[in-house]
């Protein structure tokens, strides 16, 4: 049986109130699995979870419980300093997220690749007067094509993210208040309630024009 590029077995990251008191304020909780390469839109409101889940999945944010797998190795037990051969995280204007951790580097396991074979774009941002947007999909496409799962972001506040989406992304997935869904195309994304809530207004051109 082929190895998944990720698996994101039962995982949950609750945060709380403080260290004495234990009360919830929010919880994220994911099960996912990508055994192919793909280029995989995700979308939510502010606040729900879309950043501290790839911080999850590169390992830079410890999980409450569960597992996060690439390629078969669970990425919280490799060398931090490694981690981003696996996975790795750009934030905003391509940032690369860093972190550290208690344990001793030489207690983990290594990497066992040079490269990321995960990639994780938060909220990239995208103009349309410089001709960025072009390099940018074809950037993601290479990726793709090398066999690598790449992850894009966006908070669409302008009807040509949608389009953006709807171009190059093949699976998709909706954050909403911690709670994790995977839709298999564009039509299925937009058919959930929470999808179509969260857009409002942006749909009723893309609708129009279809």
């Amino acid at each position: 049986m082929t190895t998944p590029i990720l698996e994101v077995d039962a995982l949950e990251k609750v945060y709380t109130k403080g260290l004495l008191d234990r009360t919830p304020t929010f919880r994220l909780a994911a099960s996912l699995r990508f055994d192919e390469p793909a280029i995989v839109g995700l979308m939510g409101p502010n606040g729900s979870g879309k950043t501290t889940l790839f911080e999850l999945v590169t390992g830079s944010n410890t999980p409450t419980s569960g597992t996060v797998r690439v390629m078969g190795k669970d990425i919280h037990a490799v060398r931090p300093k490694e981690r981003d051969r696996l996975a790795i995280h750009y934030h905003q204007s391509y940032q690369v997220r860093h972190f550290r951790s208690l344990k001793p580097s030489f207690l983990m396991d290594r990497a066992g690749a040079d490269y990321p074979i995960v990639h994780l774009f938060d909220e990239p941002q995208f103009n349309t007067q410089d001709g960025y947007i072009g390099f940018m999909l074809d950037f993601f496409r290479k990726l793709r094509a090398e066999g690598r799962l790449v992850f894009l972001c966006v908070h669409p506040n302008e009807r040509f993210h949608l389009e953006i989406l709807e171009e190059i992304c093949e699976r998709f997935v909706f954050v909403q208040k911690g709670a994790v869904t995977q839709a298999p195309d564009w039509a299925s994304l937009l058919a959930l309630p929470q999808t179509r809530a969260y857009l409002g207004s942006l749909l009723e051109p893309t609708e129009a024009a279809a």
